[in-house]
C-alpha cells in the first residue's frame, strides 16, 4: 500500500511544528519545508496526499507554488494557510487551484476537520469509477461552450475565461432552470463544501457575468433567485 505523506510549506517554525504535530495522526509522514524554494521543489517533484501551503513565503510564494503544482503534477489536494483574510486573497487562492483556505490564527480542530474532509473526498474519488466526461457542445443563445477544448464563444467571438469560470458556466448550462444555492455550487464546481466561503461564488459569478452578459447589471443568463441562489435561465439554453 502507498504511504500517505503530507507536505507542510510554512516559514514560521512554531506554526509548522504545530501543524505537523496535529496532522501526523492522519498520515504516515509529515514533511516540512521552511521556505518557498524548498516547498516548490518538494511540491512539484513528489506525490503527496495533501499539501498545506502558506501564502507568504521567502522565495516563491504560495500562489506561485500552487500554480506550479497544478501545471506540472497530477491532481494533488492543496490547503492554503495564510494570515491574509481579505476576500480577494481567498478568491485568488481558490482560483489558483487550492482546494480550501484557512486563515491565521486558526483553530487546530478546524484545521484537522478540513484536512480530514479533503482526504476523505480524495479517497472517495479514487474508489468511485470515473464516468466518461460529456464533451458535447452546449449552445445557450449566443453562447457556445465546447467542453473538449474548454472554449467559450459569444456571438462567434472567443471569451477568455479562467478555469473556474469555465467550470461554473458549464455546470450552469448543463442544468438550465435549476436553482443552485451557493453551497451547492461550491460543492459541485470547487469540489466540496467550503463552509463560510459562499461569497467566493458571488465574486466568480460577477466576473462571469461581466464576460458573457450583454448588460451585467441586468443579467439574462445567470439569474439571481433572491434568498436562494442562482440559476441559468432555461430560455437561454438551446
Amino acid at each position: 500500500m502507498n504511504r500517505r505523506r503530507i507536505l507542510v510549506v510554512e516559514d514560521e517554525q512554531d506554526i509548522a511544528e504545530l501543524v505537523a504535530l496535529h496532522l501526523s495522526d492522519l498520515c504516515d509522514e509529515v514533511v516540512v519545508a521552511a521556505d518557498g524554494h524548498e516547498g516548490l521543489r518538494l511540491a512539484t517533484s513528489q506525490d503527496w496526499a495533501l499539501i498545506c501551503l502558506d501564502l507568504r513565503l521567502p522565495g516563491p510564494d504560495g500562489l506561485e507554488i500552487c500554480r506550479a503544482v497544478r501545471r506540472e503534477r497530477a491532481y494533488q489536494p492543496i490547503l492554503m494557510l495564510t494570515s491574509k483574510s481579505a476576500e480577494l486573497d481567498r478568491v485568488l487562492g481558490l482560483e489558483t487551484g487550492a482546494d480550501d483556505y484557512l486563515t491565521k490564527p486558526f483553530s487546530v480542530l478546524e484545521l484537522v476537520a478540513r484536512v480530514r474532509a479533503i482526504l476523505r473526498r480524495v479517497d472517495n474519488l479514487q474508489k468511485a469509477p470515473s464516468p466518461e466526461p460529456d464533451t458535447s457542445a452546449i449552445v445557450a443563445g449566443e453562447v457556445t461552450i465546447d467542453p473538449s477544448r474548454r472554449e467559450v464563444l459569444l456571438d462567434g467571438e472567443h471569451v477568455d475565461l479562467t478555469a473556474r469560470e469555465f467550470d461554473l458556466l458549464e455546470h450552469f448550462a448543463r442544468n438550465p432552470g435549476r436553482v443552485f444555492r451557493r453551497a451547492d455550487l461550491l460543492d459541485k464546481v470547487w469540489g466540496y463544501g467550503h463552509e463560510g466561503y459562499e461569497h467566493t461564488v458571488n465574486s466568480h459569478i460577477n466576473r462571469l457575468r461581466a464576460k458573457i452578459e450583454r448588460d451585467p447589471s441586468h443579467p439574462e443568463k445567470i439569474v439571481t433567485v433572491w434568498g436562494v441562489g442562482y440559476k441559468f435561465s432555461s430560455e437561454a439554453r438551446v
